[in-house]
């Protein structure tokens, strides 16, 4: 169960998880938030159209980013995430980041949860930050690091390397304290096509480990680079890998394109039920 304040979000999966990113240099919509008011603007659209988390970033991590200094990352998230919580008190608030001190400062101004690219790997301190402030956290498969984690990545199978990865961290978070985790295995991080669609394919065999799972894959290129777009009219292409994901049983969907994603969320959960209607019935 996985459950913030006095809300149960399990028992409104499959949910969506609003991309806000308060950076000059993300590889879709880098720039366009610069500022208390814009991003304010932006998550109200995202509310309206049905997201329940609001994710916000101070540091790129698109491949080949390159790290900014911590107290700037803190700049640009604290602020942004207090205002957001003061003019939408009732929304959910993530902190996309992998630095403790980063997430500390945000849970401060009102963050609900830690959504770590990195699993730990790049600051480990990040667990004692979500066992300490008791906020779930979103662990996350990553090879290397996003400057160089798109460099040839290599794995003998990436699914078992994976799920073993969750396994090993599970046991790590539990220890330090951390009582609710969310999986994601780290589409883009570290993968290249073949790697990403098999673990899309993979997602019952990660919803044996009994966590909600996260799924994002907005406008990335694992799909650019199969349908020959770019990140800017990607957005028929990440609603079928997206329908994908829902139809192997992703819970959480972390988009830039709330309505089409919340849209996709209604069709597959009718679908579902009307299948499960007409086995009832047969």
């Amino acid at each position: 169960m996985l459950k913030i304040a006095n809300k149960t979000l399990s028992d409104q999966f499959p949910l969506v998880m609003g991309i806000l990113n308060i950076t000059p240099d993300s590889f879709y919509d880098g720039g366009k938030i610069t500022d208390i008011t814009s991003a304010l603007l932006r998550t109200g659209e995202m509310i309206k159209h049905g997201a329940l988390i609001i994710d916000a970033g101070g540091c790129s991590t698109r491949p080949g980013a390159e790290e900014v200094p911590e107290a700037e990352e803190i700049k640009r998230t604290a602020p942004v995430i207090k205002a957001i919580k003061k003019e939408f008190p009732d929304v959910i608030i993530s902190i996309d980041t992998y630095r403790a001190a980063v997430a500390k400062e945000a849970i401060k101004n009102g963050a609900d949860i830690i959504n770590d690219i990195s699993g730990g790997t790049i600051d480990p301190g990040i667990f004692n930050i979500a066992s300490e402030y008791k906020v779930p956290y979103v662990l996350t498969h990553i090879k290397g690091t996003p400057k160089d984690m798109q460099v040839e990545p290599q794995y003998d199978d990436v699914t078992n390397d994976v799920f073993s990865f969750f396994e090993n961290k599970i046991v790590e978070l539990k220890k330090a304290g951390v009582e609710q985790i969310i999986l994601d295995p780290g589409f883009g991080f570290g993968k290249n096509s073949r790697h990403n669609y098999e673990l899309l394919g993979a997602i019952n065999k990660f919803k044996t480990l009994g966590l909600p799972l996260l799924v994002g894959v907005s406008r990335k290129s694992m799909i650019n680079k199969i349908i020959h777009t770019k990140p800017e009219n990607a957005l028929n292409g990440t609603s079928v890998v997206n329908t994908i994901a829902l139809l192997n049983g992703a819970d959480i969907l972390r988009v830039h394109d709330i309505k089409e994603a919340v849209e996709a969320i209604k069709l597959i959960s009718f679908y579902k039920s009307a299948q499960t209607n007409s086995i009832t019935k047969a």
